[in-house]
């Protein structure tokens, strides 16, 4: 599990990343401790829900935001195929990159969470709220406004208010 979230911070491709760790800590695994990394990957595709137990308990009041990861200036976009990201606006800047949004309770522990390109707008990200219905209160910004409407236990704050 540890590899598993050290892969996730690090990012990159998989084998670029066993190499990696093969080379700078592989006797930290002693010998033959470290899988090979075909069973490695695998290991982790298995054991992926166990990342849903590193999640908090919501809190009567949550908070949702979403932030920003530059990934590429826009002059070197669409330079390679394996482009991450979108070209969207953050902070009246152009950027590519995603969008992070995380939803908090009350000491700052990640509850749920989810990832999309730039280019989308904070009310996209309502499908991480909708689980906790009637568990929590949701405090957002002004950005997770929809016309459609928003789950019933989100409350939207303008700038300057609810600074509790």
């Amino acid at each position: 599990m540890t590899i598993g979230i050290l892969f996730a911070l690090k990012g990159g491709y998989f084998r670029a990343f066993y190499r990696w760790l093969k080379r700078d800590y592989g006797d930290w695994f002693g010998d033959g401790t470290l899988p090979e990394r075909t069973r490695l990957q695998r290991l982790l595709k298995t054991h992926q829900t166990w990342c849903k137990t590193l999640l908090a308990e919501p809190s009567f009041f949550t908070v949702i935001d979403s932030y920003p990861i530059e990934l590429l200036f826009p002059i070197r976009e669409g330079r390679s195929a394996q482009q991450v990201g979108q070209k969207g606006r953050d902070k009246g800047r152009w950027s590519i990159g995603l969008k992070l949004c995380w939803l908090l309770n009350d000491t700052c522990q990640v509850v749920n969470w989810a990832w999309k390109t730039m280019n989308v707008c904070d009310k996209e990200f309502h499908a991480v709220v909708e689980p906790f219905v009637g568990l929590t209160i949701v405090l957002a910004d002004l950005g997770f406004r929809d016309k459609n409407g928003i789950p019933e236990n989100m409350k939207i704050c303008p700038k300057g208010t609810w600074l509790e």
